[in-house]
């Protein structure tokens, strides 16, 4: 397996940088974040600052792991570690003649990557919080949902499968444009009556009904998935989906029978998952650095993102 280091370097406005892999390359003529080969005693951290000032001229600064992505190619067996670059210093140059652009995170899927690329793409575009609403009193669902607007989450996922479906509708009808508004992506859960006709940006998968499925569901943008264990994380990578949570890493009140994960078993699982892995159970807001250092994408949470 050739072990590559990646950057996915950001600049002050948000942007990534991408560059294009010479022709005569492997799977040249397509779109790359920079980085290379790790030498033989480096570590994955030496090898991406020596291989961005060789290919970019920029000296990194901070690195935070985003992503691991195993991919077996038809010629070629990878595994893709990519970090964060969220701090650099010198000013991007093209030292080895490849062309390189500055791209917002929403604009990367108008270009061709390789496919080992498509699960850093997505890491890239996601946030790094995902609230879950899962109200079971309609009387407070507009007030807890207008709270995590009001404390900047850009990623809620509709969990209120114990109200009616007719309650169901009237929220989503006041809720997406409020979401559009404020550039939050809206998720439902799979367990909520009517979630397949409430035209969000995406359908979170219970590990039930993601285990009951052959292939990835249609229409909507993102699909999500609740996972517990390798089987499940497998499963989901399989049908394409594009996220998942693991749980529980932490005990919880909600769930105090349940046996935790732990930090050991969530960063062994999510070295398996060549897809982006968001940490929940018994986090908050603090623990997202922390998490992040252990291989996530970011947190999940309930009342992590309503304090």
């Amino acid at each position: 397996m050739l072990h590559i280091a990646v950057g996915v370097i950001k600049d002050s406005s948000g942007q990534i940088l991408i560059a294009l892999r010479h022709e005569h390359a492997h799977q040249g003529g397509l779109w790359e974040f920079p980085g290379g080969k790790v030498e033989q005693g480096e570590s994955v951290q030496q090898a991406l600052v020596r291989e961005l000032k060789e290919e970019l001229n920029i000296s990194v600064q901070d690195m935070l792991p985003l992503i691991q992505v195993r991919h077996q190619y038809s010629d070629l067996k990878v595994l893709l570690d990519v970090w964060t670059i969220q701090g650099f210093s010198g000013e991007a140059m093209a030292l080895e003649g490849q062309k390189i652009q500055w791209v917002l995170p929403d604009h990367l899927t108008n270009f061709s990557f390789p496919a080992a690329n498509y699960s850093i793409l997505n890491a890239v575009r996601l946030t790094d919080e995902y609230a879950i609403l899962n109200c079971v009193d309609e009387n407070v669902l507009a007030a807890q949902f207008n709270r995590l607007l009001a404390n900047g989450v850009k990623m809620i996922q509709v969990r209120i499968k114990t109200l009616a479906e007719h309650t169901v509708v009237k929220f989503f009808q006041w809720a997406k444009p409020l979401a559009k508004k404020n550039g939050v992506l809206l998720l439902v859960n799979s367990a909520v009556k009517g979630a397949k006709r409430s035209h969000v940006d995406g359908f979170h998968l219970t590990a039930i009904d993601l285990l009951a499925l052959k292939k990835r569901p249609a229409r909507f943008s993102w699909i999500a998935a609740s996972c517990h264990n390798q089987l499940e994380l497998q499963h989901a990578e399989i049908i394409g989906v594009d996220f998942v949570v693991l749980a529980p890493v932490l005990k919880t009140e909600t769930h105090a029978d349940t046996k935790p994960l732990g930090w050991d078993k969530f960063i062994a699982l999510t070295k398996t998952a060549n897809l982006p892995v968001f940490a929940l159970g018994g986090l908050k807001r603090v623990d997202k650095v922390k998490a992040k250092r252990f291989g996530a994408q970011g947190i999940a949470g309930i009342s992590a993102f309503l304090d």
